[in-house]
């Protein structure tokens, strides 16, 4: 079991009430974009690798480090690790992924994360939740396993969406080593999956009763989606997902879609530049195309979907955080076609993993660093 340390992050943030933040901790203050004047302010620093954050109803945070360590981290900036995970193999991109409470948390306490399970000779992407009492996750069980296990280390996808049924999405990537299995819905690489809260397969998903595929499979074809929401009013799932060299995405899911890779790719191999060996650039009648396609590349992980009044010109539009572009992109939808897009907080913060927009309004980053942070972007009005 792990023990419970605590760490001052160095970075204060005081949050009054109403959710103004102090300025002891400004990173950058009156960036001007195109219709909103913000400040950047550090909540917390000191982190390693952090994957996600979460927000506890008391206003504290729960942020994942990528090497094993859950962490409640106060409106301080205090840092205190979460007694009670499993065992989580660690290697490259596998680790300690996404985090979110069951959206009747304040009636049952839990607690849902991912994770790469296994040993040097084979992970999975793996879903677990625990119940947080204090200090220390309590009845932790693994809800679910994709059936196959791959060599350590890529393309665990592993980002969770509750959706209003109670339901929820949990992303899986091709696993790097063979992407072809993401055109083969008998396995779970390349989907994303939609479960009961107790790891069960829902009634309703699109492949029940269907032998050739695996009933969990709630889309396929997909390489490694890190970014996803689910629209408050229209119920319409958007995911961002990494492409190779070039050819990352903004998709909409639809249940039982097919979005190609790595069949179909706008995308180039890593060494050579040319067409992913295998691949058209022209997807099939029977595969979905992308809303759009993210130039220069972005690398994306973390999306966020603008619902507060901290930022009213903002309403309805996507953040969309970049690991190698380390930006966020602002994302304007209209009719779910991409109109116009705005490049926000260049090199502010570095590598960004996790986009949210908190209960507070304002908009969260975490980045993705050996000595890593979690941002709070506010007005600056």
């Amino acid at each position: 079991m792990k023990t419970v340390s605590s760490r001052n992050a160095g970075a204060v943030l005081a949050l009054a009430v109403a959710g103004s933040a102090a300025n002891a901790d400004t990173v950058e203050s009156g960036i001007s974009t195109e219709y909103e004047t913000v400040n950047v302010l550090r909540v917390a620093d000191g982190l390693e690798n952090p994957w996600s954050v979460a927000f506890l109803p008391d206003g504290d945070y729960l942020v994942t480090e990528r090497p094993g360590r859950l962490n409640r981290v106060t409106r301080e900036g205090e840092i205190t690790e979460i007694a009670g995970l499993p065992d989580v193999h660690v290697d490259n991109q596998g680790g300690l992924l996404d985090v979110a409470l069951h959206p009747d948390y304040d009636g049952n306490g839990w607690v849902y994360f991912t994770y790469s399970l296994g040993d040097e000779s084979g992970t999975t992407a793996a879903l677990a939740r625990g119940r947080l009492q204090g200090d220390a996750l309590e009845d932790v069980e693994t809800l679910f396993e994709q059936d196959r296990r791959s060599e350590p280390g890529r393309h665990y996808g592993s980002r969770l969406v509750w959706l209003d049924d109670g339901t929820l999405l949990m992303t899986i990537g091709d696993r790097g080593v063979e992407p072809e299995r993401a055109q083969d819905p008998a396995d779970h690489a390349g989907t994303v999956v939609r479960l009961t809260d107790d790891g069960g397969v829902p009634d309703d998903n699109p492949f029940v009763g269907d032998d050739s595929v695996l009933p969990e499979i709630y889309s396929w074809g997909h390489r490694n989606i890190q970014g996803m929401i689910v629209h408050p009013e229209t119920g319409d799932i958007w995911a961002t997902e990494h492409g190779p060299r070039g050819g990352d995405e903004l998709n909409r899911i639809e249940a039982g879609g097919n979005y190609g890779w790595p069949a179909v790719t706008r995308g180039r191999d890593y060494g050579t530049q040319d067409q992913f060996d295998g691949s058209e650039r022209v997807h099939d009648d029977d595969m979905i195309e992308p809303v759009y396609e993210f130039l220069p590349t972005l690398a994306p992980s973390g999306l966020a979907l603008m619902t507060g009044d901290m930022f009213s010109a903002w309403q309805g539009d996507l953040m969309a955080g970049g690991l190698r572009a380390e930006r966020v992109r602002r994302v304007v939808l209209e009719d779910n076609a991409v109109v116009h897009e705005e490049e926000l907080f260049y090199g502010t913060v570095g590598r960004i993993r996790d986009v949210r927009e908190g209960p507070d309004g304002a908009l969260y980053l975490l980045s993705e660093e050996d000595e890593g942070g979690l941002y709070r972007v506010e007005s600056a009005d």
